[in-house]
């Protein structure tokens, strides 16, 4: 072999150290994602099975202390106790007729109008409106309802016994008692707010009652919709003084604290009587002395009806 053949070859011939091999690949990889899978799958499958191992006896103890807790006194089957449901074809939804659906709206809406007058007593509701009240709440307003005719009639005895009967219209309704102080010009004349001998008398005789108990007092102005002129621009202002001179005579002559009354002027925006006869426009022109029950409003909402009289 030439010298020159003997190069070549070995410029031909792989060194033995210097060289890399070619990477070797694996291709039982994915048998790890697929043993994680199936770990997963069993696990889950582990935890379905013991879910489903419902111990009967602690499930009735819950379902009984969930129903006392949400206050559930009815014995009717729940779905968890496989009652019938929608995917068996049966309506949980119970079959209301159209009459007896619209039934409360009507009530409802019945005497809607007379919102801003006196309230029309109606007994015969009473019992429908406190048929599904809560006991306590129930208890808690014939007590306070109790508590305001107590006053209301201790009042007008002290107004009969100084010849003064008549003067005075009371009511009760969502927010207290009302002393309603109607300006036929036995308190104030007509576009005037300085009070008669007659409505300082009122007020004194009544004021021992009102400063003995607890509750805030609110004296509302209100006037009717005549324009007034002169010392009052508008019926603002004129409202506003007659709450204020109540105010004024209970606080700086009666006793009354300044810290449990407040006045407030309505203008004509409040009418007893949405009319304009002479009837309505002497009841529209009133200062209203309102008790304020200190009760939750729940409470406050049942005791139009549990006051009113047949």
């Amino acid at each position: 072999m030439s010298a020159s053949a003997a190069h070549g070859a070995r410029r031909g011939r792989a060194p033995r150290g210097g060289g890399h091999d070619e990477e070797h690949v694996n291709h039982e990889r994915w048998l790890i994602s697929y043993s994680d899978m199936i770990t997963v799958l069993m696990a889950l499958f582990i935890v379905l099975f013991a879910i489903s191992q419902v111990d009967q006896d602690k499930y009735v103890a819950l379902r009984d202390s969930l129903a006392a807790g949400f206050q559930d006194t009815t014995t009717s089957p729940s779905v968890l106790d496989g009652s019938a449901g929608t995917m068996d074809g049966t309506s949980i939804v119970p079959d209301t007729s159209p009459a007896a659906g619209t039934a409360g709206m009507v009530s409802a809406d019945n005497g809607l109008g007379m919102q801003g007058s006196e309230p029309v007593p109606q007994p015969q509701q009473t019992t429908t409106a406190t048929a599904t009240v809560d006991p306590e709440v129930l208890a808690a307003a014939e007590r306070e309802a109790a508590h305001l005719q107590e006053l209301q009639a201790l009042i007008a005895a002290n107004l009969a016994a100084n010849g003064l009967d008549g003067t005075v219209r009371f009511r009760i309704d969502e927010r207290g008692l009302v002393l309603g102080l109607v300006a036929d010009d036995v308190f104030f004349a007509a576009a005037s707010a300085e009070m008669t001998d007659t409505a300082r008398r009122v007020l004194d005789v009544a004021a021992p009652s009102l400063v003995g108990i607890g509750e805030q007092i609110s004296v509302e102005g209100h006037a009717n919709v005549i324009p007034v002129s002169g010392r009052y621009a508008t019926n603002w202002e004129l409202s506003a003084d007659r709450a204020t001179q109540v105010l004024r005579r209970l606080v700086e002559s009666d006793g009354m604290p300044g810290g449990r009354i407040m006045a407030i002027g309505f203008g004509d925006t409040r009418p007893l009587v949405a009319d304009s006869s002479p009837e309505a426009l002497m009841q529209n022109r009133r200062v209203d002395l309102v008790v304020l029950s200190a009760a939750p409003e729940q409470v406050r909402a049942l005791l139009p009806a549990l006051t009113a009289k047949g």
